[in-house]
């Protein structure tokens, strides 16, 4: 079989709409196979502008954590805990003192327990949720001025 004929065969299992084509002629066996063309969904990018947040929070929300500091959010979704185990003592209390690296809580998710830092410096003057309150992503879990 020569090339041309090939073509022959791609065209008219194109033309016919076909996905496979088998042909066979003497000691000529050929088999063609097209694959389906894949679909691609396009998903909306999640807008992450500073703008963007500021909508999402109500205004007097906004104004008031301006005016009382700073917010330490979860980061993921989990349960909250404030010490390392029901024993021990919580990692920080209301008057602590926190820097960048303190870790303030321990969320469990799936069965892992990842500590959160605080990630800002300055008095702890709020905590926001209890002992083994299931938090959201970016929920404000303490209040630091």
């Amino acid at each position: 079989m020569n090339i041309d004929n090939l073509d022959k065969l791609i065209e008219r299992m194109e033309k016919a709409s076909l996905s496979e084509l088998s042909y066979k002629d003497g000691e000529v066996d050929i088999k063609l196979k097209k694959e389906a063309p894949r679909e691609v969904m396009e998903v909306p990018a999640k807008q992450t502008t500073h703008v963007a947040q500021q909508q999402s929070i109500p205004a007097a929300e906004s104004e008031t954590a301006e005016k009382e500091g700073q917010l330490i959010k979860a980061p993921m979704v989990g349960t909250f805990y404030k010490a390392p185990s029901p024993e021990s003592e919580p990692f920080i209390a209301v008057g602590d003192n926190v820097s960048n690296d303190s870790v303030v809580c321990i969320l469990e998710a799936m069965k892992l327990f990842n500590e959160i830092q605080a990630e800002t410096s300055g008095e702890i003057v709020e905590i926001l949720v209890e002992d083994g309150d299931m938090v959201e992503y970016d929920q404000p879990l303490f209040r630091v001025l």
